[in-house]
């Protein structure tokens, strides 16, 4: 699908015609520079490959300071590519958030938050035992028994357990655009996107 890179801003509220208070996410969505074109011919599928948020040349490696001075733009950040724009784009063109429209719908992706190692109460919404008696004294968050016995006398892959959480690439679909500012590359969409605050985003029509 067409789309664009973004930055995540934060998020706020706004208030609908309705009157009621509408939690959304304000993100920077591009200017983006076409820095590649992908063809059917030369490497065997059709895509556009869009650059985003500047970066500085000498932490840019020299095949990609070439290849970005091909596009005849500066080092940038982040590279995606994107399939199925219905113009025809070319080196060096611009993507702005006029691509997007108010009322339109979005996907949006992102890597979520870390957090770290965390146990199966966090990690899986696990209940813990439930109480305090027993001599339950210091199992309030622990797993329990993971039924290994006799047979099969082994744990089974994908057994849920405690471990490293989030950090994760997660998709979130059909968030509305409530509001499209093109003068500062922004729009702003109801409900939450993953990830931390300035964190990129690929948002796709």
């Amino acid at each position: 699908m067409p789309g664009i890179i973004g930055k995540k801003i934060g998020m706020t509220s706004v208030f609908g015609a309705d009157g009621k208070s509408y939690p959304c996410t304000v993100i920077e969505a591009g200017p983006c520079i076409v820095t590649q074109v992908k063809t059917l011919d030369n490497d065997g599928y059709e895509a556009v490959q869009l650059a985003f948020d500047d970066k500085k040349e000498k932490n840019t490696t020299k095949p990609m300071v070439g290849h970005f001075q091909k596009a005849g733009t500066e080092p940038k950040a982040k590279l995606v590519e994107f399939k199925g724009f219905e113009q025809a784009l070319n080196l060096g063109d611009v993507i702005s958030v006029d691509l997007f429209e108010e009322n339109s719908f979005v996907d949006i992706t992102g890597v979520s938050k870390g957090k770290g190692f965390q146990g199966v109460v966090t990690r899986h919404g696990f209940g813990g035992v439930g109480g305090q008696t027993h001599g339950q004294h210091n199992r309030g968050r622990a797993p329990g028994s993971v039924g290994a016995s006799s047979f099969p006398s082994r744990v089974f892959p994908g057994m849920r357990m405690a471990g490293r959480t989030g950090g994760d690439n997660v998709k979130v679909e059909n968030l509305r655009v409530l509001k499209v500012i093109p003068e500062n590359n922004l729009i702003v969409v109801k409900g939450s996107v993953p990830g931390a605050k300035g964190s990129y985003l690929i948002i796709e029509k």
